[in-house]
């Protein structure tokens, strides 16, 4: 059933978005605030949309296969999911389902990313093949977006690790139904609305603002080791931590190059690393 609706999208990349949306749509008598979770979902793929990442790959202005892998991944579990949790027989096929069922059951900002999250992880590890045919701007971005979910994620779920002394202030900061939708979209204020977009990195990094900068080098950069390993063990996913070797993110991407993972750092961004140093948390 989730395997049909999807394929009766794949060509239509506004009907996805359709799809992604009426996933948060549930019965009077079930709904416990589910619908403001699809806010974050939906200004993400609203990006993958503007930039024609979704498109059909045959077609004048060409999609992404790894995109579009990854988008189909978070439709169909998220669909087996919601079958399964309005009566439909079975169980789930993987993880990622049984945790976005347990969202449906019970949502939270800590169930939908850990659901959210576990789909993205599980694209991530299946299709790097795919990624690998990316060009160098779009593998080096494609990286960028897992390390701030996985992010986003502990800045709920693991509060101390992603602020430090000011753990207080995580949870609302990557609520989903809040503030996560500028992580995402901080993006769109450096890629253009096109694909692809070719090898040269510079004018993507010289275009980085200072709010993602900051976010990136000043307070992500140095936990970037304690982020993955957290989150390989959150997921239960031991092969995210194969996707950074030392502090540089290496999914299909040579752990040779690391020049663009370690800019030299804004002044905004060295006041971060010295207010909010990594802490040192037991396993």
């Amino acid at each position: 059933m989730a395997a049909a609706r999807v394929a009766a999208v794949r060509e239509d990349p506004p009907g996805r978005l359709v799809l992604m949306r009426e996933l948060y749509r549930v019965p009077a008598n079930f709904d416990r605030g589910h619908l403001p979770f699809r806010q974050a979902a939906s200004a993400f793929m609203g990006w993958q949309l503007r930039r024609g990442l979704l498109n059909p790959t045959d077609g004048p202005a060409a999609g992404s296969p790894w995109w579009r892998a990854m988008n189909e991944r978070l439709l169909r579990d998220g669909w087996e999911a919601r079958a399964l949790a309005f009566g439909h027989p079975g169980a789930p096929s993987s993880a990622a389902v049984a945790a976005a069922v347990e969202f449906i059951r019970r949502p939270s900002a800590q169930r939908w990313y850990r659901a959210h999250n576990l789909s993205v992880v599980s694209a991530y590890l299946e299709h790097r093949q795919l990624a690998s045919g990316e060009s160098r701007v779009e593998r080096f971005f494609i990286n960028l977006v897992l390390m701030r979910v996985l992010y986003a994620h502990a800045l709920v779920a693991a509060p101390r690790l992603a602020l430090g002394w000011l753990a207080v202030a995580g949870r609302p900061l990557g609520d989903p139904r809040l503030g996560m939708t500028g992580i995402f979209l901080s993006l769109s204020r450096v890629l253009p609305d096109r694909y692809p977009l070719g090898d040269d990195l510079a004018p993507y990094l010289r275009a980085e603002h200072g709010v993602a900068h900051l976010l990136d080098v000043g307070v992500i950069q140095p936990r970037v080791e304690q982020l993955y390993d957290w989150s390989a063990r959150e997921l239960a996913v031991p092969g995210l931590r194969q996707l950074l070797d030392g502090q540089t993110p290496c999914y299909a991407w040579p752990a040779g190059d690391q020049q663009p993972w370690h800019p030299a750092p804004s002044r905004p961004a060295r006041v971060a690393r010295a207010l909010l140093p990594p802490t040192r948390l037991t396993s």
